[in-house]
């Protein structure tokens, strides 16, 4: 199936990862009959080393993982599923199997993440700081009023840099604005992930269909 180069079992690696937060969710192997599952019902399908047998995430505990995307890398023995995880993906309960660190790193998460999904879960934890500690924690204190004042403070500053200043104040002003945007999520109890599926959903539609369809 796809021309893929299988090991001496058979099998390829399997790469998962969320769509929407970019987090490496887990990794597992496959052979062409997982392959042909997943590609028929579009969710994730496996094979068991250690029982022997094909078997679909979540079969047993219900969490799935909804497969969006294919994708084979460049020797072809390695193979990437897009996913919408449906519930916690490691058999221990937590989201991803990666929450081991061994590399300390600067971040406060309790999993490998990437920067967009570490700085939102960095935002929930500064919910348990104070006002006085914590510029986070006094933002969402004061509630949407103020987090869109910021908003709409940051975005000046960046339509000015764009117009006039260097590419790193440009830089420095979109990450301003995108932590903002980020704390202003958060106040409402939505999140990154919900922006992403929207994103997602706009996939392969004109901007200007888009715009006319909200007029």
């Amino acid at each position: 199936m796809w021309d893929l180069k299988l090991d001496e079992a058979g099998l390829v690696t399997v790469v998962v990862q969320d769509r929407a937060s970019g987090e490496v969710r887990m990794l597992a192997h496959a052979n062409p009959e997982a392959l042909e599952a997943t590609r028929r019902t579009g969710l994730a399908h496996f094979f068991s080393r250690s029982r022997g047998r094909l078997w679909k995430k979540g079969e047993e505990s219900g969490n799935t993982l909804r497969v969006f995307e294919v994708w084979l890398d460049c020797d072809r023995d390695a193979v990437l599923y897009l996913v919408d995880p449906h519930g916690p993906t490691c058999h221990t309960g937590a989201p991803s199997c990666f929450f081991d660190r061994k590399i300390p790193s600067v971040t406060e998460t309790d999993r490998g993440l990437p920067v967009l999904a570490a700085l939102a879960q960095i935002i929930e934890r500064r919910k348990a700081s104070t006002a006085d500690e914590s510029y986070t924690r006094s933002l969402l204190d004061k509630g949407p009023r103020k987090i869109g004042e910021k908003l709409r403070e940051e975005a000046d500053e960046l339509a000015n840099a764009l117009e006039s200043e260097s590419d790193a104040r440009v830089v420095s002003e979109a990450a301003d604005l995108v932590y903002h945007a980020l704390v202003g999520l958060k106040s409402r109890g939505l999140t990154m992930r919900d922006v992403s599926r929207e994103l997602a959903r706009r996939f392969g539609t004109s901007g200007h269909d888009e715009k006319a369809s909200r007029d």
